[in-house]
């Protein structure tokens, strides 16, 4: 029997290709690969190979969409790379253990996962960008602003937080009534799905039961490692510190968030300082940038239109404004 969630993909493959982006696949380090969408007008085929050669830099303003722990990343972010390409480099990885990219290294934490990234990109040519972080994507995102200041020009989060402490975990799950977060995060069951899907969104809307039995069987897999990874987010209540960000933070939230709730996103406003502004949306959960893309895209480049140029090119600068 065909997987309905498998056989969407090629369509959505199209319409990703249509908005500018393509595949390519990096070698980190020996042993670790990541797949990235990338734009298209960066990768030149060499003649008479059909294969591209070595990507250049972008021409615009170059942006990071990090996904979340539920699906891949054109599968996260596919509402927002047609709104942003025209102006923007819209890059689009999936995670180690997502979509096609894996990793023989034992290090499952948030900070490998930022430090692979930025090797990407600066493979890709990208030595200044903005992450967009969402959910887990969130948190490492908040690993490169602190690891690679220099290179993020400024940071855009949406239904994450600084670090997951032991409290916080601990709080959030029995809110949520789950024991764990593998328990939450890695349904295994129609059921498992259905009560994740019920959380993270404002009002639920109707599913087949196979299209959820289907949704498991393609975005849940490599289950060991994603459990490793959540087990490596959880930090001790005495290790989370609070980096000195030098650059502007947006918080964009759903203002009905159940898994990261909207007073905890105030909470961190407060705790980053000044450099931080925040921004709710109505009638939306954690799936914020799905349930309300056009609303959630207007938010979005009205805070990238307001980062001040670093680059002297003139491109660079007609693009932002």
């Amino acid at each position: 029997m065909v997987n309905l969630v498998e056989a969407q993909k090629p369509l959505l493959y199209g319409i990703m290709k249509m908005a500018g982006v393509v595949p390519y696949t990096l070698e980190i380090e020996p042993g670790t690969k990541m797949n990235f969408w990338v734009p298209k007008e960066t990768l030149k085929k060499k003649s008479g190979t059909g294969k591209p050669t070595k990507p250049d830099k972008p021409t615009k303003p170059a942006i990071l969409l990090i996904h979340g722990f539920a699906a891949e990343g054109i599968v996260t972010w596919q509402f927002q790379v047609g709104a942003l390409s025209k102006k923007y480099s819209v890059y689009i990885p999936d995670l180690l253990f997502f979509g096609g990219s894996y990793s023989d290294n034992p290090d499952r934490s948030p900070a490998f996962q930022a430090n692979c990234l930025v090797k990407g990109l600066r493979i890709l040519g990208v030595d200044k960008f903005v992450p967009v972080g969402f959910s887990y994507g969130g948190m490492v995102a908040f690993k490169i602003a602190e690891t690679y200041p220099d290179m993020v020009r400024a940071m855009v989060v949406s239904g994450s937080i600084l670090a997951m402490t032991d409290t916080i975990s601990e709080s959030n799950l029995n809110r949520l009534g789950f024991s764990s977060s593998k328990d939450l995060l890695l349904p295994t069951s129609v059921k498992g799905l259905k009560a994740l899907f019920t959380i993270a969104v404002h009002k639920p809307l109707w599913f087949p039961k196979r299209l959820f039995k289907d949704f498991i069987e393609v975005m849940f897999n490599n289950r060991k490692e994603r459990a490793e990874l959540l087990e490596a987010v959880v930090v001790s209540n005495k290790d989370a510190t609070i980096p000195d960000f030098p650059r502007k933070i947006h918080l964009l939230w759903g203002e009905s968030d159940q898994i990261f709730d909207l007073e905890l996103a105030r909470n961190m406003k407060d705790q980053l300082g000044e450099k931080a502004t925040i921004d709710s949306i109505k009638k939306a959960g954690h799936l914020v940038q799905l349930e309300r893309p056009c609303v959630y895209n207007r938010r979005l480049k009205k805070f990238l239109a307001s980062i001040p140029s670093e680059d002297k090119n003139p491109s660079m600068r007609i693009a932002i404004e």
